[in-house]
């Protein structure tokens, strides 16, 4: 879609609208002068959109060096009378979680939403952590939509109930809510409160011991406000499934759709209490709800949550009705939920047939899919830096390295022929990790972080693995943008995130700066030169930092395609012998065996040249 819509759209009109950029939508009717955000998938649409349209709507927006730096960025705006959004990936809400806790404590003036992209299945994440726990952690109100109309007008009511109760509200989507598509209709934008005035209340904002006992008893108040709201809420409902439905079922996000097309699939009639304000819950309306029908299923991905909540407040008000949750439908704790695991544990639960007869309505199936595991894009720098690796480790003899990953593209260099991920955890982690392998065993160790991870959550560590004298090689991925996302800017970028220019930090020149005695930047195409380096790099008493800086070739096609520069590589097939080193040692997708032979896809080469340099004949070259 064009993205302006979003900007320009009037009362009534219909767009049709990914969740995330319904979120955005949302967001510009409530008004909200201020966006910050760290992209991750899912929310990574979020930030694109707001990309585009933050200039013409009015809206500040920037991405933080982390999430936690944006939720910062967020709420001392929203402290200033100016409403404020950040939004970011469910791992993300871990590094903003320190503030994040305080921000519960202290408060909001201006509304102030949090959105946290959950990933149950994790499908572009290391973990399907449930965040609905932060809520409950952080005694803040929580909002979970079913759809992208869903999203865009809960939006709107989270700024609303935030400034209520002066609190965060938590907004909580999930990879389908946050990629489904569907109808919404705009309502009114309310104008744009760019500018505000910070009020000074130390008893209020500056949490010391004294202050913050306080702030809790307060919270805790509000928190018994947020339960009134969401006992009157017109976000929780029932919906009729069917005609006589005597079973209830509650259900939250996008269950909500599973377990209507389901009964529907199956046909069967069930009275289903939808909740959208799913923190805290509206225990009062859920009682009353199950005295109307004969038993009550809970259904919710990952974690039983709702369900322990509405069993321990069944079994404290004497409530009779029978609760069947996680355990008593076989439905599973792990992965997301779709209309078939609904299905199957709803058909069993009632003993009715699965598969619908000829001529009836959906029939259940599944179709298993070939495995096609993730790989490098033809021509990726990080290609070259691990080629180089492991040959400057194959002609040093280096016995059984470890490698430390860390998250990005890159972390593909666990696949083989490469095998350079041994130990990943989190944004960041493979400085601070390789210092533990260093100082716990008598491996060296690598180690590699992207240029906008180095940023996210490397500096302390490299400052932590300086002052304690830990040994390994750094690797700094230095692809020029934050590519695994979509390729949004980071510091070491000379454009910020709405594309004016900024100042780029040098990646080189901080390692210099903070006393790494080793700091060489080496170019990946250039395979030998960049093996002599790790050579010297493997060398060095103390942490060598070694930066591949070499742009993302995604973005150096499309700058040479604007151009009309391109080239491609070929096989020489009377040269090649068909010793296939080219395909054993740089694994590019590019590069097939064709009747024995290496041949080169000319739609996917790239014109990078290391395959080139891989060949001990010289049978590769350029294409004439």
């Amino acid at each position: 879609m064009k993205y302006q819509a979003l900007v320009d759209g009037r009362v009534g009109d219909h767009e049709l609208l990914l969740g995330n950029e319904a979120a955005v939508r949302g967001a510009l009717e409530a008004g909200i002068g201020v966006a910050a955000s760290y992209p991750g998938t899912p929310s990574s649409e979020i930030g694109d959109v707001f990309s585009v349209v933050a200039k013409a709507s009015g809206v500040y927006f920037e991405y933080s060096a982390n999430e936690k730096v944006a939720l910062e960025v967020a709420a001392a705006s929203a402290a200033s009378g100016v409403r404020s959004f950040t939004f970011m990936k469910h791992v993300g809400l871990n590094v903003a979680s320190d503030s994040f806790m305080t921000t519960a404590y202290i408060g909001t003036r201006a509304g102030f939403v949090v959105l946290s992209a959950d990933d149950p299945s994790t499908h572009s994440s290391q973990n399907e952590q449930d965040n609905r726990y932060y809520a409950r952690l952080a005694n803040v109100p929580m909002l979970e939509p079913s759809s992208p109309q869903e999203t865009k007008d809960y939006m709107v009511e989270a700024y609303s109930i935030s400034e209520k109760l002066e609190l965060p509200v938590m907004f909580r989507t999930t990879t389908r809510v946050a990629h489904m598509r569907g109808d919404v209709v705009f309502g009114d934008r309310r104008p744009v409160v760019r500018r505000g005035v910070f009020e000074k209340d130390p008893a209020r904002f500056v949490p010391v011991p004294a202050n913050s006992s306080k702030m809790h008893v307060k919270l805790l108040g509000k928190l018994a406000e947020a339960r009134h709201l969401s006992e009157t809420s017109s976000l929780n409902r029932v919906v009729d499934v069917g005609v006589g439905g005597r079973v209830g079922i509650v259900t939250v996000g996008t269950t909500f759709n599973y377990v209507v097309d389901a009964l529907e699939e199956l046909g069967l009639s069930a009275r289903v209490f939808k909740i959208g304000f799913s923190y805290p819950l509206p225990l009062d309306r859920i009682r009353e709800f199950a005295a109307g029908v004969h038993e009550l299923l809970v259904l919710e991905e990952l974690e039983p949550l709702m369900e322990n909540d509405i069993k321990a407040d069944f079994l404290s008000h004497g409530t009779r009705t029978p609760v069947c949750g996680k355990e008593e439908l076989l439905v599973p704790r792990v992965h997301e939920l779709n209309v078939d695991v609904v299905a199957k544990a709803l058909a069993n639960h009632f003993g009715v047939p699965l598969h619908v007869p000829a001529g009836g309505k959906a029939q259940l199936w599944s179709s298993p899919l070939p495995s096609r595991p993730p790989v490098l894009c033809p021509g990726c720098p990080h290609r070259g830096s691990y080629l180089a690796v492991r040959r400057a480790i194959r002609e040093l003899g280096i016995p059984e390295p470890v490698f430390a990953s860390d998250i990005g593209c890159y972390t593909l260099g666990m696949t083989a022929p490469f095998s350079a991920a041994d130990y990943l955890l989190s944004m960041g982690s493979s400085v601070g990790t390789a210092g533990g392998f260093d100082v716990a065993t008598d491996q060296k160790v690598f180690s590699f972080i992207g240029d906008s991870t180095f940023f996210h959550a490397g500096l302390s560590a490299l400052a932590s693995a300086i002052h304690n004298k830990h040994r390994f090689v750094l690797t700094v991925l230095d692809n020029r943008t934050t590519a695994m996302t979509g390729h949004q800017p980071n510091p070491s970028m000379l454009t910020d995130a709405v594309g004016d220019p900024a100042p780029a930090i040098s990646i080189e020149a901080v390692a210099k700066a903070m006393g790494v005695p080793f700091v060489k930047v080496i170019n990946p195409y250039r395979v030998a030169e960049a093996t002599e380096a790790y050579k010297e790099a493997a060398q060095v008493d103390g942490v060598a930092v070694i930066v591949s800086k070499q742009v993302c070739s995604l973005l150096l096609d499309r700058a040479k395609r604007a151009k009309g520069i391109w080239q491609t590589f070929q096989v020489d097939r009377s040269v090649c012998t068909g010793c296939l080193a080219c395909v054993r040692e740089v694994a590019c997708p590019a590069i097939f065996v064709s009747e024995g032979k290496a041949e080169i896809n000319q739609e996917l080469c790239d014109g990078c040249g290391v395959c080139s340099q891989v060949c001990p004949v010289h049978a590769i070259g350029v294409k004439k």
